[in-house]
């Protein structure tokens, strides 16, 4: 038995397993487009639901994860993207074509009637781009004081204005050997003494002048050491805005964002951005951790809780919020957890 060659050259497969490459029929049964990136989108309890296939001709194709689909392979016509060895109809004759644009068109023994004419298939566009995230400019760097000395002499400093805060002792012992910034242990350190002249001793400029340290940093890729500069930066855009240099409380916030505009590929780009305000949107504020240890009374417990919930919140006030909690949101509970952990 000899097979056809549309039979030949169509398959069916899952959607799910489509791949970059694949040629694929449209829901229209005629045209074919070949997909140009396929992403996949999860449910609510983290199942993939839909695949979002990216079309090399422009637009989107959405399809469940289950749907059969036709994948054509062979030779295409470079125009209409038909499969060439498909058995496709004739073409229209030019009489036939004039009476379809008047909208009826010749039945056999019945003269004219209306045309059947077929939904049109509408590919939605691709999903936008992040904006695109800009850096502060020499001049607005320069609104970031250089410290005064070394900064082991910035951390005696801090020292010497609190002799007998056993946090900041423990501390500023440890960074008096000596500041390495290529040390994550380093780097968390300083961030831990510039959030404890803050929090616990409402010390702001010992605080900005110990975090100032950190937020000049670049971001070299490593989350670990990163983590410690992004937490210095939230505590210093939070103490300028404070104080009223909003000028200077900015270019910390362009700062903290600087690893959104590391990747140039734009289908990572929107990924990234997908993933970035989904923990924007549900951050992580310890509330069991918290009410656990009120349940139990473990007041210690307690506050090394809601300090990591106070980083959290000063971390998306910096960031400018989120869809879930807006500003003024957050700084009504930032404000509640200063007053909670400082009593």
């Amino acid at each position: 038995m000899t097979e056809s060659p549309a039979a030949r050259h169509h398959t069916e497969q899952q959607a799910g397993s489509l791949t970059t490459g694949s040629h694929i029929l449209l829901p229209d049964g005629r045209r074919t487009a070949e997909i140009d990136q396929v992403e996949l989108e999860h449910d609510d309890f983290g199942s993939p639901a839909l695949v979002l296939a990216s079309l090399s001709g422009g637009g989107t194709l959405r399809v469940a994860i289950g749907t059969m689909v036709t994948v054509v392979d062979g030779a295409h016509d470079d125009v209409t993207q038909l499969p060439l060895s498909a058995n496709l109809p004739e073409p229209t004759p030019p009489a036939e074509a004039a009476a379809r644009k008047d909208g009826r068109q010749e039945q056999p023994g019945a003269g004219t009637g209306p045309i059947a004419v077929s939904p049109a298939v509408v590919v939605p566009p691709l999903p936008p781009l992040p904006p695109a995230v800009t850096g502060p400019s020499e001049e607005e760097l320069a609104l970031i004081p250089a410290p005064s000395g070394t900064p082991e002499s910035v951390v005696e400093a801090a020292a010497e204005a609190h002799p007998d805060a056993e946090g900041v002792l423990l501390l500023t012992d440890r960074l008096s050997k000596g500041v390495n910034f290529k040390s994550g242990s380093c780097l968390k350190d300083l961030s831990d003494l510039a959030h404890e002249l803050f929090i616990t001793l409402k010390d702001a400029d010992g605080a900005l002048s110990v975090a100032d340290l950190l937020t000049v940093l670049p971001y070299d890729g490593n989350p670990g050491r990163w983590t410690s500069v992004e937490a210095s930066l939230a505590l210093a855009s939070y103490i300028c805005r404070q104080d009223g240099q909003d000028k200077r409380a900015e270019v910390y916030e362009k700062l903290i964002r600087t690893p959104e505009n590391q990747e140039t590929d734009p289908f990572k780009a929107r990924m990234a951005a997908k993933v970035r305000q989904r923990s924007l949107n549900e951050p992580n504020l310890y509330d069991k951790e918290i009410f656990r240890s009120i349940d139990n009374s473990n007041h210690d417990a307690e506050r090394e809780w809601r300090l990591l919930r106070l980083e959290s919140l000063l971390f998306l006030r910096a960031h400018g919020g989120s869809e879930t909690i807006g500003m003024s949101e957050l700084e009504r509970r930032i404000s509640n957890e200063l007053e909670a952990v400082r009593s």
